[in-house]
């Protein structure tokens, strides 16, 4: 149907789980694709007037939509348009395929977005989860984000240090979830610049070479490195059916960490020399690896739970083997936390976002 007096097309009971990765989830009640920033007024002022509840979908690759669905209006950004200068600054609309950005950008011979390469989703989730990979954060590059303010009803730009980024999160998927929409993303690429190899396999896959490689041979490697954990979307690939890591890597201060290893060690599940590995990420903080404590708990690549798995590639994604519900999602998830729990008396925390729960 079209809302009277708008150019906004709302469709009624539609089904989600076609616009998530991991294909699972009931429907909405309405839904819309946001095609301009009017469209999104528009969607607003629909909701407004139904005193219905709004999600902003972006690429649907980091959500798990509850089996009943969305009760109210799922706003499907659809924005588009890349912009780029030539000192390295890139814009995109929110609604741009993030890995074809990236893809712009190597062939712009643009360094800082290359780790990055095959993350699924659109650019205006990059700074909602301050995305990350192979040693780098979008936090890092991102320079501004422009964004409709719902508490204010205006247009504001958000310089890097207003958005608060951290370890898979900012000021989106925090404090304030529900108040922004983000419509634009500015990243501050190196023109020319040298790939940051920080994540150890790269380096190794390198470490032979006398010259430095270029960012197009960094995306490649990482593109190798992540289908070979199933992290890059094909429909040859049942184990790519999932929200990528569905668990964030615990960030623990040293003494945390030392806790978390002597239960490991009251437990029989390290050897005298051994100890959990661990990735220092800034002053006094240090990264656990969730796929090691989930293995080490008791739980293998391809363990089953009904029509859910853990990924016979990698233990951090949960998979949707296919007709997976919601709930059984749910259940594998709540199951690895409380072996996890029980057994390094840690809490896994979830990446994903959970709608209509």
């Amino acid at each position: 149907m079209a809302e009277p007096g708008s150019s906004l097309a709302i469709e009624e009971n539609v089904a989600l789980a076609p616009f998530t990765s991991i294909g699972v989830g009931g429907p909405a009640r309405f839904l819309t694709r946001a095609r301009s920033e009017e469209h999104i007024l528009q969607s607003l002022l629909f909701a407004e007037k139904r005193g219905c509840p709004v999600f902003v979908l972006g690429g649907g690759s980091n959500i798990l939509i509850s089996d009943s669905g969305f009760p109210g209006l799922v706003v499907k950004v659809e924005l588009g348009g890349i912009r780029a200068a030539a000192d390295g600054r890139v814009s995109a609309a929110a609604g741009e395929d993030l890995d074809t950005l990236i893809r712009l950008c190597i062939d712009k011979n643009l360094a800082g977005l290359e780790c990055l390469s095959g993350i699924p989703g659109t650019v205006g989730g990059a700074p909602i989860q301050n995305v990350g990979a192979y040693g780098d954060e979008a936090g890092e590059v991102i320079s501004l984000v422009r964004v409709f303010d719902r508490r204010s009803n205006r247009i504001l730009e958000l310089g890097a240090s207003d958005c608060r980024f951290g370890y898979r999160s900012s000021i989106f998927n925090t404090e304030e979830r529900e108040r922004y929409i983000i419509l634009e993303v500015e990243f501050a690429l190196r023109p020319g610049g040298t790939p940051h190899l920080r994540y150890e396999e790269l380096r190794r896959r390198f470490a032979a070479r006398s010259s430095i490689p270029s960012v197009g041979e960094v995306r490649e490697a990482v593109l190798q490195i992540r289908r070979s954990k199933a992290m890059v979307l094909s429909e040859n690939d049942p184990d790519s059916r999932s929200v990528g890591s569905f668990f964030k890597n615990p960030v623990l201060d040293s003494d945390q960490a030392d806790r978390v290893e002597q239960a490991a060690r009251r437990r029989g599940l390290l050897r005298t020399s051994e100890r959990i590995p661990r990735f220092v990420i800034g002053p006094g903080k240090q990264k656990l690896p969730a796929a090691w404590l989930i293995e080490r708990a008791g739980f293998s690549k391809g363990y089953c739970c009904g029509r859910a798995a853990i990924s016979g590639k990698h233990a951090l994604a949960l998979i949707n083997r296919g007709g997976a519900s919601a709930e059984e999602i749910l259940t594998l998830m709540q199951r690895i936390q409380e072996r996890v729990r029980e057994t390094f008396e840690i809490d896994l925390r979830p990446e994903p976002v959970f709608v209509g729960f």
